[in-house]
């Protein structure tokens, strides 16, 4: 008499669980939070030009408080992302050194909060209007945090853009290789004008919140 076999429940693979949600929701915010609170006070703060001024000067005078707590917040967030992209690569190319790579930049964030930029260009307001020519040890530390930090990020997209080349994912391949050229182009206009280098780290934010999102919410059962 035949029989019907069934495939037995041993011989199903399971894929990779999806990342947590929260940690997904905390890594994709990080970017657009510190950028909207960014606008909202150069937008309202007496004294600031967007270029003119960079978005860390807004941690001094006496509303600078909100900005050292959106590095903070920033920073925890790009951490939490950092695992949440750990968990959905698990064992895929990638795996162990973007999510360093991505804390390192949370880290960053964390020291810029703690050692707040140089006054400097009209801002806070009675500023001398010159740019900036000297650092103090604060205005130092907060530099060498944000130029590690992003040069961390630019490696990190690089790491990933071979994950996505060898999943066959061209686009995301290439944007993630085009990523880093866009920020160090802003960074080095930034000479010109300093909305240049706000260009450039708003990229490299918005994009990591992009990919965050690609690599955390694709539907895994």
């Amino acid at each position: 008499m035949p029989q019907t076999l069934n495939h037995p429940a041993a011989l199903h693979v399971p894929q990779a669980r999806p990342a947590s949600r929260l940690l997904s929701a905390a890594g994709i915010a990080a970017g657009p939070l510190f950028l909207t609170a960014g606008l909202a006070q150069g937008l309202t703060r007496d004294g600031f030009d967007f270029t003119r001024n960079a978005l860390s000067q807004l941690s001094l005078g006496t509303l600078g408080w909100i900005q050292i707590t959106v590095f903070l917040l920033t920073g925890l967030l790009v951490i939490l992302g950092a695992i949440a992209i750990h968990q959905a690569l698990r064992d895929e190319p990638g795996s162990t050194w973007a999510p360093r790579l991505l804390s390192a930049f949370g880290a960053s964030f964390l020291l810029a909060g703690i050692f707040p930029a140089d006054p400097g260009a009209g801002f806070p307001a009675g500023t001398p209007e010159d740019r900036v020519t000297s650092l103090s040890a604060h205005g130092t530390v907060h530099m060498l945090a944000g130029t590690v930090g992003y040069l961390a990020l630019c490696t990190a997209f690089l790491v990933l853009a071979r994950h996505f080349a060898t999943l066959r994912q061209r686009g995301w391949a290439l944007t993630t290789r085009l990523m880093p050229v866009g920020v160090l182009a802003g960074f080095a206009a930034a000479t010109a004008t300093v909305a240049a280098f706000t260009a450039g780290a708003a990229l490299g934010l918005l994009g990591l919140s992009a990919v965050t999102a690609r690599l955390t919410l694709a539907a895994r059962q």
